[in-house]
């Protein structure tokens, strides 16, 4: 008996795309986030290949009610660097959620990406919105 191994096209990963929904109100910022990368990635479909992009689209409403575990609203900070002399610049997590929460979210999933290629195409597939939205982007018709 002969096995064959089916990868999955490049056409029909564009083809098969759905849309998910998720709210982010009451959701732990890492769970979110792992969560968000599966679907972004694939992973969660039976023909997942790792060098094919077969992710879908994710849409977070309400990042502002993000809640993360412990100590870190506190110890938790992010750190940026213009790349000059005395150019870092770190950021507490409260006063990023204060700022832009879409923010904190986004740089969650995106560290939990693989730094290749795909990524930057599958973070623009994912849509975040502080508040509750009531409209959402139409999906593109497939060609």
């Amino acid at each position: 008996m002969t096995q064959k191994t089916t990868l999955p096209k490049a056409d029909t990963a564009e083809k098969t795309r759905k849309w998910h929904f998720l709210d982010a109100s009451d959701q732990v910022l890492g769970r979110l986030s792992t969560k968000i990368a599966v679907l972004l990635m694939g992973k969660h479909k039976r023909d997942f290949a790792p060098n094919t992009d077969c992710g879908d689209f994710v849409v977070v409403t309400n990042t502002d009610k993000l809640r993360i575990t412990g100590n870190k609203a506190e110890a938790k900070f992010y750190f940026r660097h213009s790349g000059y002399a005395n150019g870092a610049k770190t950021i507490p997590y409260k006063r990023q959620m204060e700022n832009d929460s879409t923010k904190v979210l986004e740089l969650s999933v995106k560290r939990m990406l693989d730094d290749n290629t795909m990524r930057a195409k599958r973070l623009k597939r994912l849509r975040l919105f502080s508040g509750a939205q009531t409209q959402f982007p139409a999906p593109k018709a497939a060609k």
